[in-house]
């Protein structure tokens, strides 16, 4: 059975700065384009970032770029998202998803092809 799990979400003030991390059981990440998406309460749900399986190309949301990094160790089967200079508006439900499309003009979700964790909460207060 597949389990991906997110840690790493928080409160924050405006200005900080938080690292999500991403793990699975059951799967092989390094096979897979991963990515982080994120809902805010109202909002659809909406791609933020994302990695090819090799690490060598990455995406970023027009909001979040100079701001977010994403990056994998494959050694580690772990998917990271550092997130510096945090605003309100990145508050949200923050999910990772293994299996997705991704390039360099975006991320796409392959529906149930797709595997997707819990989610880890993101809260930045002003």
């Amino acid at each position: 059975q597949v389990q991906v799990v997110e840690s790493g979400g928080g409160l924050v003030q405006a200005g900080g700065s938080l690292r999500l991390s991403c793990t699975a059981s059951g799967l092989r990440l390094s096979a897979y384009d991963m990515g982080w998406f994120r809902q805010a309460p109202g909002k659809e749900r909406e791609g933020v970032s994302c990695i090819t399986w090799s690490g060598g190309s990455t995406y970023y949301e027009t909001s979040v770029k100079g701001r977010f990094t994403i990056s994998r160790d494959n050694a580690k089967s772990t998917l990271y998202l550092q997130m510096n200079s945090l605003k309100p508006e990145d508050t949200a439900m923050y999910y990772c998803a293994a299996n997705i499309y991704c390039s360099g003009r975006g991320l796409v979700n392959q529906g149930d092809y797709s595997y997707w964790g819990q989610g880890t909460q993101v809260t930045v207060f002003s």
